[in-house]
């Protein structure tokens, strides 16, 4: 040990020389003076990079320290855990992705801002860090990859096992494309997975294909008397899902050894990307971004599940951002006088409330409630949907409630041609169901334009009716419409159980 206060200050010195160079395994900054007590007496405790005591964990002694120089590739390389995958599509992947220098590069450099975090998780966990390459195959790690199958985020949830596994998914917000919540709930099933099969290639089989399904090969496997590994159950499995580890195999090689396939991966520091802020007020996107002096690209890769152009503040509401621009955004909102939010919701009650008299109401036009709210031409909400709109001037400080932003859904149907009003007698034999099949409008329809409050008529009686008029040409394209027979062809093999609704 060193004993000496002069010796352990020249140690330092030299210590803190090496890190000019040298990056440290942790974020551990050893350019930090050591601290004394009121005597003089020199402090072993070490410190960290807000000068503040370290945890036991991190403890260093001067005399047997070890500076290792390597970057996050490094720190997954050395938790690869699962045993290798041989076979011929094992090969087939790994010459396709060595031929791909670029696109290695470039989901590399997007997976940057998410790598460390997911590391960090699965170390957490004791699970094997190949899963941290598990994005490279999912979503080419693109938090806002969205399937044909209804499958979002960086792990590509559909909505029912979303839901299974507590991502919320409402007008607002979609935590199947949150990098937190999304990753916590993605180790989480993939170690029920394991659990089921005690087999990590399995349980990634399982991920995609669906546990049923892994579970029904395995038995029909069994009772053949064959092996039930991966490669004995490849047999049994469709294309995609035979395809699935050994695409993940493939990746695992050329990080495991990427110069030998021709391919320089980009630095990823050892240390995090982000830094998490809660936020218990609404404010909007843009202005988070502009606060956290951010491009508003970043903002959104780091913070993609929000849906509309507004974070509805919460207890559990998170934005990410870099640590240097978290500073820049406490320190800006600090100054910040004006209102955070322009937005406000609006729950659409009135069966076809059109998006026109909607703007109308909250002075502005159907163009921005259209844009803000995601609604495609000529569709308008449905009865029940929560819509957002402008703030009024009144409510400049009032937020969306939790229990609204929670509940909030958004459901649209095509908009209809305008309708004609007309006025009918009522004859002897009519009733409201009979006025309402042969006019093709709704008995709750007819009650509403003519305030009826039952359903009893009297012959003679004068109705008021809002009839659809026929599109032009509609009979023409009816009489030419040509019947085809029903397309009974069964899902794709390519298509996983655990990217469309579970059967």
């Amino acid at each position: 040990m060193y004993r000496t206060r002069s010796t352990q200050l020249t140690c330092l010195a030299i210590l803190s020389s090496l890190t000019l160079i040298t990056p440290a395994a942790y974020p551990v900054d050893l350019t930090i003076p050591p601290s004394t007590d009121e005597h003089g007496t020199l402090n072993n405790q070490p410190v960290g990079l807000d000068g503040l005591s370290l945890p036991p964990d991190y403890a260093l002694e001067l005399d047997d320290i070890q500076i290792e120089n390597f970057d996050l590739w490094d720190r997954i390389r050395k938790g690869f855990a699962i045993p290798d995958l041989n076979n011929p599509l094992v090969a087939t992947h790994t010459t396709w992705y060595s031929a791909r220098p670029d696109y290695i590069q470039r989901i590399s450099q997007r997976g940057s801002r998410y790598l460390f975090h997911v590391v960090q998780e699965l170390e957490k966990r004791q699970m094997p860090t190949e899963i941290a390459l598990l994005p490279f195959i999912e979503s080419a790690f693109n938090p806002q990859a969205f399937s044909s199958a209804k499958a979002a985020g960086m792990w590509q949830f559909i909505p029912s096992t979303g839901r299974d596994y507590n991502l919320k998914q409402n007008a607002f917000r979609d935590e199947r494309r949150d990098v937190l919540a999304s990753t916590n709930a993605a180790l989480t099933y993939l170690q029920r997975l394991y659990g089921m099969f005690g087999d990590w290639q399995l349980a990634l089989a399982a991920y995609n294909w669906g546990e049923g399904s892994v579970s029904r090969a395995i038995a029909k496997a069994e009772a053949a008397g064959r092996p039930t590994d991966f490669n004995s159950l490849s047999a049994y499995m469709p294309s995609e899902t035979r395809n699935y580890y050994p695409k993940l195999q493939a990746v695992k090689n050329i990080i495991a050894s990427p110069a030998q396939f021709g391919i320089k991966l980009p630095t990823v520091e050892n240390q995090p990307y982000f830094v998490s802020i809660k936020k218990t007020r609404d404010i909007d996107v843009k202005l988070a971004a502009q606060l956290a002096e951010l491009p508003m690209e970043e903002f959104k890769a780091l913070n993609p599940q929000f849906n509309r152009p507004v974070i509805t503040g919460s207890p559990n509401t998170q934005i990410l951002l870099p640590q240097s621009n978290a500073e820049k955004f406490k320190e800006n909102l600090s100054n910040w006088t004006k209102a955070l939010s322009s937005w406000t919701a609006h729950k659409v009650t009135v069966a076809r409330e059109r998006i026109e008299s909607i703007a109308a109401r909250f002075k502005t036009t159907p163009e921005v409630i259209r844009e803000a709210n995601a609604i495609p031409p000529n569709m308008h909400p449905k009865a029940g949907s929560t819509v957002l709109v402008p703030k009024p001037p009144t409510a400049p400080d009032k937020d969306i409630g939790q229990e609204v932003a929670d509940n909030a859904m958004l459901a649209v149907e095509p908009d209809e041609p305008p309708r004609k009003k007309i006025t009918i007698k009522v004859g002897k034999r009519d009733t409201v169901d009979t006025i309402a099949k042969r006019y093709k409008v709704k008995v709750a329809e007819i009650k509403h334009w003519n305030e009826l409050k039952n359903d009893k008529l009297t012959p003679g009686q004068s109705l008021k009716l809002e009839i659809r008029q026929p599109k032009k040409g509609k009979g023409k394209a009816k009489a030419e419409k040509t019947e085809k027979p029903a397309d009974k062809r069964r899902p794709a093999h390519g298509e996983s159980e655990h990217k469309r609704t579970q059967r």
